[in-house]
């Protein structure tokens, strides 16, 4: 696990449960209080955080997604929101597990399709994992991975239809593209939660995972291409294809230049590997990966919410302009890719504590691990 730390990407201000810090035994640290007082205190100061800041009532909300992957407790997590905030008997709720990092993705394009559906309708999208159901406590290599990326973290974001709502909006979602690998035995195997020989649970990271995340990506952009390239690289795509059909088999396809389509980029924070992989298959340059690298090297793999850390790092270090386009772009268990493609509404400089000098850490410990 030291090995795997000092080549990971993350630096040493990543947070963990305050509980994994304590002296074994580890079951009254792993316990079901230990993991919802995880969640809430994440969730309920997100949520706190973005109806404070947007100036919505909670009242206000009609429809709740929240995912959290590994962690699925009755009531659920969806449930204690409602609870905590008092929300109204009408509002929709959906609880997403079991979907990995691309969950966030899954969420938003969750609320998509029941905004197209309900006019009139403010959503609220909370993002977590939960690192304390997650934490691994046993040898086997391929298990411990897991403990050396991925860091407490969650994101919530408002989303609506309403039409007082539509001059104070920072974004507007113009594509969504899901990819979903689950009929391919080695896409469906790469990620699987398990327990090793000694009975102790864990999630399993196969060596065909960087494989599979290639292969995903690339059914992915193909699907994305045409919705988002200018023409001048779809035509040099086309004209690549029908020289290796017609030609010769062996000829490398052109790999259009996604940095034409977007002005800004944010990957999910999978790993130092999966950012190296990405920068070359999009052939983008080092400073496109910089919000997520220094993302990583921050907060970590997040799982879900990583992606929102990443766009936070933007909106705080750079800063976005009116027309300016993002790709959102999140990997996750199944196998999946998610896309997502936003475009700035107005320009401006919204700063983030998440990514300033000041930081708020009440109940968190401070570390790269324990």
């Amino acid at each position: 696990m030291q090995k795997i730390l000092q080549t990971s990407g993350l630096g040493e201000e990543t947070y963990m449960p305050p509980r994994l810090f304590d002296a074994p035994p580890w079951r009254e640290q792993v316990s079901m209080q230990a993991k919802r007082q995880e969640s809430e205190a994440v969730m309920f100061t997100c949520i706190k955080n973005v109806l404070y800041s947007s100036r919505v009532a909670p009242s206000e909300i009609d429809i709740l997604v929240m995912n959290c992957s590994v962690f699925n407790p009755t009531p659920s997590l969806s449930a204690a929101v409602v609870n905590h905030f008092r929300l109204k008997p009408t509002v929709i709720t959906y609880n997403l597990s079991g979907m990995g990092c691309s969950a966030g993705l899954q969420s938003i394009a969750l609320v998509r399709e029941l905004l197209q559906v309900y006019p009139g309708q403010t959503a609220l999208v909370v993002s977590l994992e939960n690192i304390t159901e997650n934490v691994y406590l046993g040898n086997q290599r391929s298990m411990t991975i897991t403990n050396c990326l991925f860091r407490l973290g969650g994101a919530a974001a408002l989303l609506s239809n309403k039409r007082r709502h539509w001059w104070t909006a920072r974004y507007e979602l113009q594509h969504m593209v899901r990819t979903h690998m689950g009929s391919d035995d080695e896409s469906y195997n790469c990620v699987s939660q398990q327990e090793d020989s000694e009975g102790i649970r864990g999630i399993k990271l196969d060596k065909a995972l960087m494989r599979v995340a290639g292969r995903a990506l690339m059914h992915n952009l193909q699907q994305l291409g045409p919705l988002v390239l200018p023409l001048r690289e779809r035509w040099r795509y086309a004209l690549s294809w029908l020289a290796r059909a017609l030609i010769a088999k062996d000829r490398e396809l052109y790999k259009p230049s996604f940095d034409h389509a977007f002005n800004h980029f944010c990957i999910h924070t999978g790993g130092r590997g999966i950012l190296d992989g990405l920068e070359k298959q999009l052939s983008l340059s080092p400073a496109h990966l910089v919000p997520s690298r220094e993302t990583l090297k921050r907060y970590g793999n997040t799982s879900s919410s990583s992606i929102w850390y990443v766009l936070a790092y933007i909106e705080t270090k750079r800063g976005l302009k009116r027309g300016d386009k993002v790709l959102q772009l999140a990997f996750g268990s199944g196998f999946k890719v998610n896309s997502a493609v936003w475009r700035a509404r107005r320009t401006f400089f919204k700063q983030h504590a998440a990514f300033l000098d000041i930081y708020a850490k009440p109940i968190i410990r401070s570390t790269s691990m324990p």
